[in-house]
Order: structure tokens, then C-alpha cells, then sequence
């Protein structure tokens, strides 16, 4: 067998700032060529292994190294950030933070320039790497006017340029949606096969990087290796559920209906799963034992879109006569492909825009001209990013800001603030300072700092964005919680998951246009509208046909039921 080209011995770390180490007497052999998956909930370790492999830590993020840490030859901790870029080539989560020259091909070419590298050597290098991440048709574009997808490709084309013989990647699926993060594993997965690099990825969206196959995944838990196995092993297995990371959901579905999975059913794709007749008798028995749940009575309308159009420019038309209504009490998503128009619409019905054309009703009145102060005392918008919300030091002043212009006594806003902190499970941390929270508690500050003002519809960004499973279901049954007593929430969302398992029904928008507005099951299971929304079908729409159960909507429907009733059973 080859010698490893990244090899952990009893390694350990301790960042300066902290009292206890972050990783534990890790031992990790990865062979050249290998695809290797490392995964863990967030705080497990794994960004910080992936940090000392380009050399962030020890230079960048100061701390104490114990054991040893050899990549390509170089003894990591001992070298330099310089000298580990020529090694590995590190793919960012958000690519926007990693970009440098004014146009693509400038930026492929930074690491040539330092290097002064000749130019007509640079441009043929450049030329070739382009080809190779497939952008060559952009090359004359600024990064910031591509795709997420694209942006990747940039990214990914700026490392390779040094021929580099290990590529890492930074949760790569964080910020694209469903479709283009499917592209970018296949993407990587050409690569590796064309270049034979061995390629590291940080990632808890399990199912979706499983898309191609993995050789290994590492599973880190509380700064410890818990688990090194082949897929087909560690899904066999109970391990990822136990350490908080979602499995795959046909998994899921197959265990409900009594089916066990071992190795040698080859559990890693839906595809490849093996199923013999009597596993797909007992996935159809169990899909007929309970009844189809009965239909909800209608809610009054909420909010009505009536033929809104909407343009940044007059030239441009970003929205075109879209039409909607959402009823009260609702919990739904907005989905669709980067700059199909899910935030613009969102900025509409807040009133952070104003109408070219159409109306906007809540409660049947026109809002149209309101102001935005006047529709956040109805509506609240919640950001992707909660720090981008944050203003004030203490969460108390954080939460009282919007109402402290509203003439309230000051023993109003403390009540007012009060009962919304305990709605949100923030009370005990009223005097904190909002820099002592983790990032989940910071949003869950920013959506108090809405619910305060009183809104009955609330609108969240990506919600759950960059979170673990176990975040994920923090923040989303505290949503749920919510939406239980009376407050009607719409989230914008790249997460399928999210949109089949917490929200009925969902607005599709594709190319400034709503396409489909409909139940999130048959969303999924319609491989025509997948595709021209940019989406990705769910693996229980895979599993439902090759059962033979239809309409395979149906049996998605049944899953989302019975997995919220396991749920519900074990809290």
C-alpha cells in the first residue's frame, strides 16, 4: 500500500483562548487519491482538523500542538501557511470570502502573478484550469456577477493553478441550492477522477454529498475520531444518529417499515440500496398501515400578492405578475434557484421596496403605500445572517429596540421584552451580552427582536442555514412552537429537507416567475419542476417507485407523518 499523504499521530490541539483542547489524540492515515468525508455535529472538531491541514492553525489560529501531523511529506505545524497552500488547496464555504482579482481571470491567475510566473506560461496555465472547473465562457466576468455555482468553480480553478495534490473543502454545499450543490459534487467528482487528488470534505449534509461515491467517512465527535468506516459500514451502523447527524432519509423510511440494513445491502445511495421483493412488500405494508390524515379546515387569507411586478432597473423585470395568497397560521417555504427572485419577493411584502406594479392586502387591506414601519407591526423579517441584524451590545437593549419609540413606559418594554425572551428560551440570558451567544442563540435574538413588535406574519431567510441536525431541529421546532401559537412563518429556503418535513405547502420561483404553488411532497416528487426550479428530488420519491407505491407523493406524505410523530414520542 502507498504511504499516506496526511497522517495524524496522536495529534492534539488547544486553541490559545481556550481552557481544554478542541482534538484529542487523533490518528488519521489518508492514501493518495482517496475522497475522504468528515463529518460532525457543529463544536465536534472537524473545521479544526481541516484548519490544521492548510496550515490556518498553528499560524493563523494560534494554540498549542501536541503529536504529530505530516501532509505531503511536510510536518504541518512546523511549516508555513505559504508553504502548506503549495500542498493543499483550500475551497471556502462562502467563495465570496476568497475571492481577489477584479474578473475571473484575474483571479484563477493571483497565485501565478506572486509567483511571476511568465505571462504567456500564465495564460495557457490559466487557460487549461479554466477548461478543467469549466468556466472558460466567464472568464471576463467580475466574480460577484456569477452564480453560486459558478463562484465554486472559481474558487476551486484559483487553488488548482498551483497544482496542488490535495483538495479541501469547507462546507461546499452551505450557500447554493439543491441543484447547483449537486453539481458541485459531481464537479468535484470529476475532477478527483481526471487529476487522481485526494480530496477532503468537510460536510454534515450527509445524503446530499453521498450524491458520488466516498471512500471513507471520518465521524468526529467532541474533538475525537468516534468513527473511521466505508459508507455502506457507517449506515449500517446507529452511529450517525447517536452523534446528532441526519441519515439519509430513505434510510430512515426503510428502518420505519421494519427493513435492516446491513453492509451488504449497499446503504450509501438510494440507487445502489439492495431491496429483494420482501423488503419492498414490507416498505408497501407499511406505507397502507395508517390512513391518509384528513384534510385541515381552510384558514382565512393573511396576506395577499395581487400581479406584482418588480424591477432594480426599469430595463430589468426581476418579478412579473406574481400572484399568491397565504392564509393564517400557515407554515410554508419560498424555494427555487439563486436569483430566481425569493428575497426580492420577501423585501416586497415588507415594504423595503417599492411596488413598480400590482397590490399588496393583509387582512384584506391594501398595504400597497404603508410604510415599513407601518407593515412591521404586522410583518416581521427575519436575515439569513443574525449578525447582520445585531446592533446592540446587551440582548435585553437588542430586543427592546424596536419598541422603544413606540411611547411605552419603561416597565411596558421590560414586561413586553420579558415574555418574549421566555417565547424564545432566552430569559436566563437576559442581562448577557450578546457576544457570549452561540449562533443559533444569536438568531433566536433576532427573531425576539421581530416577535416583540408584535407581527402575525414572519418571514426568515434561510433559517437553518450552516447548521447542524441538531441545531437545525432547535431552531425549527422553535419555529414550529411559534407557528402552534398563532404566528404565521414563511422561510426561504435552498433546504428540501426542511421544506418537505415543517411546511405543507410551498411557492416555487424560477426566473422571476412563480411556477408552482403546491403541497412540498408533490414539489418533490415532480421531476419536471425539480429541474426547472433548480431543486432536488427527494430520495423518498426514488424509493416510493422503486416499491412500486403511487403516487409517490403519497408515500412521502406518510414518512413526514410518522417521522413527526417518532419525534414528537421522544422529546
Amino acid at each position: 500500500m502507498n504511504n499516506p499523504i496526511i497522517s495524524f499521530k496522536n495529534f492534539g490541539f488547544q486553541y490559545r483562548a481556550q481552557k481544554r483542547p478542541t482534538l484529542y489524540d487523533i490518528n488519521l492515515d489518508i492514501y493518495p487519491g482517496e475522497r475522504i468525508l468528515i463529518a460532525g455535529p457543529s463544536g465536534s472538531g472537524k473545521s479544526t482538523i481541516g484548519n490544521c491541514l492548510n496550515g490556518l492553525i498553528p499560524f493563523s489560529y494560534t494554540g498549542e500542538c501536541t503529536g504529530s501531523l505530516t501532509v505531503d511529506g511536510v510536518n504541518a505545524p512546523k511549516s508555513s501557511i505559504f508553504e502548506m497552500s503549495r500542498h493543499v488547496g483550500t475551497v471556502l464555504q462562502d467563495p465570496d470570502g476568497q475571492f481577489i482579482g477584479l474578473t475571473v481571470a484575474e483571479d484563477i491567475a493571483f497565485a501565478l502573478e506572486n509567483d511571476c510566473v511568465p505571462q504567456d506560461e500564465m495564460h495557457e496555465t490559466v487557460r487549461k484550469v479554466a477548461q478543467m472547473v469549466d468556466i472558460t465562457e466567464r472568464m471576463e466576468y467580475a466574480p460577484h456577477e456569477l452564480s453560486g455555482g459558478q463562484k465554486q468553480r472559481v474558487s476551486l480553478g484559483g487553488v488548482m493553478v498551483d497544482q496542488v495534490r490535495i483538495l479541501l473543502f469547507d462546507e461546499p454545499l452551505a450557500n447554493l441550492d439543491p441543484a447547483t450543490g449537486k453539481q458541485a459534487i459531481e464537479l468535484i467528482d470529476d475532477i478527483q477522477s481526471r487529476t487522481d487528488t485526494t480530496v477532503v470534505i468537510i460536510e454534515h449534509r450527509l445524503e446530499d454529498v453521498l450524491w458520488k461515491n466516498v471512500d471513507r467517512i471520518v465521524l468526529v465527535s467532541e474533538g475525537r475520531i468516534a468513527a473511521d468506516l466505508k459508507p455502506d459500514e457507517l449506515l449500517s451502523s446507529h452511529l450517525l444518529t447517536e452523534h446528532g447527524i441526519r441519515e439519509p432519509l430513505y434510510l430512515t423510511a426503510l428502518k420505519y417499515a421494519g427493513v435492516e440494513i446491513t453492509p451488504e445491502k449497499r446503504p450509501a445511495h438510494v440507487d445502489t440500496v439492495v431491496l429483494d421483493e420482501k423488503d419492498r412488500r414490507r416498505v408497501r405494508d407499511w406505507f397502507t398501515s395508517a390512513p391518509p390524515a384528513a384534510p385541515k379546515p381552510e384558514r382565512p387569507v393573511l396576506l395577499e400578492v395581487k400581479n406584482v411586478t418588480f424591477g432594480y432597473n426599469p430595463e430589468i423585470v426581476t418579478l412579473k405578475d406574481i400572484s399568491f395568497q397565504i392564509r393564517e397560521g400557515e407554515m410554508l417555504s419560498i424555494v427555487g434557484r439563486n436569483g430566481a427572485g425569493k428575497s426580492t419577493m420577501s423585501k416586497l411584502i415588507c415594504g423595503f421596496e417599492p411596488l413598480t406594479q400590482g397590490k399588496v392586502y393583509f387582512k384584506g387591506k391594501d398595504v400597497t403605500n404603508d410604510t415599513i414601519r407601518e407593515r412591521a407591526a404586522h410583518i416581521g423579517y427575519v436575515m439569513q445572517n443574525p449578525n447582520q441584524m445585531i446592533s446592540k451590545t446587551m440582548i435585553f437593549d437588542e430586543v427592546a429596540l424596536g419598541i422603544r419609540n413606540m411611547g411605552l413606559s419603561e416597565a411596558e418594554i421590560r414586561e413586553k421584552v420579558e415574555s418574549v425572551l421566555k417565547i424564545c428560551g432566552l430569559y436566563p440570558f437576559r442581562n448577557w451580552p450578546v457576544s457570549a451567544l452561540s449562533f443559533g442563540q444569536k438568531k433566536r435574538v433576532t427573531i425576539a427582536s421581530v416577535l416583540v413588535m408584535g407581527p402575525e406574519l414572519i418571514i426568515l431567510d434561510e433559517p437553518t442555514a450552516g447548521q447542524d441536525f441538531r441545531h437545525y431541529t432547535e431552531i425549527m421546532e422553535f419555529l414550529r412552537s411559534l407557528n402552534d401559537q398563532g404566528v404565521t412563518v414563511v422561510m426561504i429556503t435552498h433546504d428540501m429537507h426542511l421544506m418537505l418535513e415543517y411546511t405543507p405547502r410551498a411557492l416555487v420561483f424560477n426566473n422571476g416567475r412563480l411556477v408552482c404553488d403546491e403541497a412540498s411532497s408533490v414539489v418533490l416528487c415532480n421531476p419536471d419542476l425539480v429541474r426547472e426550479a433548480a431543486l432536488k428530488e427527494t430520495s423518498l420519491f426514488t424509493l416510493a417507485n422503486r416499491c412500486g407505491i403511487t403516487p409517490p407523493e403519497a408515500f412521502v406524505d406518510r414518512f413526514i407523518d410518522a417521522d413527526r410523530e417518532v419525534r414528537d414520542n421522544g422529546r
